[in-house]
């Protein structure tokens, strides 16, 4: 058995910086000095609240969160909170328009990849509203059939009055992401958005593989991003919310007017009301990403990163064009659409993904397989991944693409 540490390229649970692990491991015998292991530790305790508290100051600062939203802590992952939007951002419909009937209230979906499909199908199923969808990016495909693409600004088709309007920053299994130069046409629609009558967006962020590793773009705009820890945070188990305060709202009172009742670990307003400790929290995820986060302000924070992930995506874009030149990889997402954080191609002739992926892992790179619904590789290009691994992987597809260049000749 190998002692050594792989480079992980894996789409999440995804790489941690070893300087993280190695001082988790720490915590897990005792915890800041408490001498109490961080597993073992009472989550209303002094120590673990304060803790809680700084990272919450961590992520405001970072990320520039203005005041009139909270940052929250749960559980269940972003999957969680296909179905927890919907129940709350209804619930605040509801309050404010408790004349219309469910089939007058909608909610607008924009379908770039297979997780905002999967947040369409849940709010589809949940009802209390229609399901429309604003955007279908499958229709602007080479294909007509794959998400990979972001379609120009003109394509969209909002509701007038949604009670939310949801979007998927980046596309974990499909390789899409929403351009950060608001000038391209990739980018998100802003201008397009209707806004209710006081001018707010009832805007649901899924930033799950993508939260801080770059600035998000109107954040103050967001009636509630959300976002798994497990790509760039964390390991699996924590949930961040960032959530508007009017959309924390008396859900009970929703219910007796129609809306349906939503279980209270689901409840905006009640994650609040109990500084996200309503329930037993999973203490580990939350320290590990604590940890993260004051790793992240010591290096420079969002900018830092920001500049980092930019450089090793376009290393990796670079490759792979130098590859569709010779006709060895084949790029799976459309010019200007590229994710930063998981880069998808496939590697053209019999066996020569496989070979492609025995290679890798012989020399130390793991992860690298597609997922199982659309097959290719997937490059995971996470926080914790360096400029020197990403450059350990891009000598790796060099070398493949002049091997098999020179076995055609």
């Amino acid at each position: 058995m190998s002692t050594e540490r792989l480079i992980n390229f894996g789409p999440g649970p995804s790489a941690l910086p070893k300087s993280v692990l190695d001082k988790a491991a720490q915590g897990l015998l005792n915890f800041n000095g408490t001498g109490i292991g961080i597993a073992e530790l009472s989550h209303r305790s002094k120590d673990f609240v304060a803790f809680l508290s700084n990272m919450e100051s961590l992520i405001r600062s970072q990320l520039d969160v203005p005041p009139t939203h909270s940052i929250l802590f749960t559980q269940g992952g972003g999957t969680a909170q296909f179905s927890a939007v919907v129940l709350n951002l209804l619930a605040r419909h509801r309050l404010l328009h408790p004349e219309l009937a469910d089939n007058e209230r909608v909610m607008d979906y924009v379908l770039t990849g297979s997780w905002s499909k999967k947040a369409f199908e849940e709010a589809t199923r949940l009802g209390g509203a229609r399901a429309n969808i604003a955007l279908d990016a499958r229709r602007y495909s080479k294909d007509g059939l794959s998400f990979d693409n972001v379609p120009p600004h003109g394509e969209y088709a909002f509701s007038p009055d949604p009670a939310l309007i949801y979007y998927c920053d980046n596309e974990t299994i499909d390789g899409v992401q929403f351009s950060p130069d608001p000038s391209a046409q990739t980018s998100f629609p802003w201008a397009r958005l209707p806004r209710e009558r006081g001018g707010l967006l009832p805007l649901i962020g899924d930033h799950s593989s993508s939260f801080m590793s770059r600035p998000i773009p109107h954040l103050s705009e967001h009636a509630v991003i959300f976002a798994g820890a497990q790509k760039n945070m964390g390991p699996a188990g924590l949930t961040i919310l960032i959530v508007r305060q009017d959309c924390l709202v008396d859900v009970d009172a929703a219910a007796k007017l129609g809306a349906t009742p939503i279980p209270l670990c689901l409840s905006y307003s009640t994650l609040a009301k109990s500084k996200s400790l309503y329930n037993t929290p999973s203490l580990f995820s939350i320290y590990v990403t604590g940890l993260v986060l004051e790793r992240m302000q010591e290096l420079g924070g969002l900018a830092y990163f920001e500049t980092l992930n930019r450089r090793k995506a376009e290393k990796v874009y670079a490759a792979i064009r130098a590859g569709e030149e010779n006709g060895v990889f084949q790029s799976k997402v459309q010019l200007g659409s590229g994710s930063w954080m998981n880069v998808v191609f496939n590697v053209l002739g019999d066996g020569a993904e496989a070979r492609f992926l025995s290679g890798a892992e012989k020399a130390g790179m793991k992860g690298l397989k597609g997922h199982r619904s659309v097959g290719g590789i997937r490059v995971s290009l996470y926080n914790a991944i360096t400029e020197a691994e990403t450059d350990t992987l891009v000598d790796y597809m060099e070398k493949f693409v002049s091997e098999a260049s020179l076995q055609t000749v």
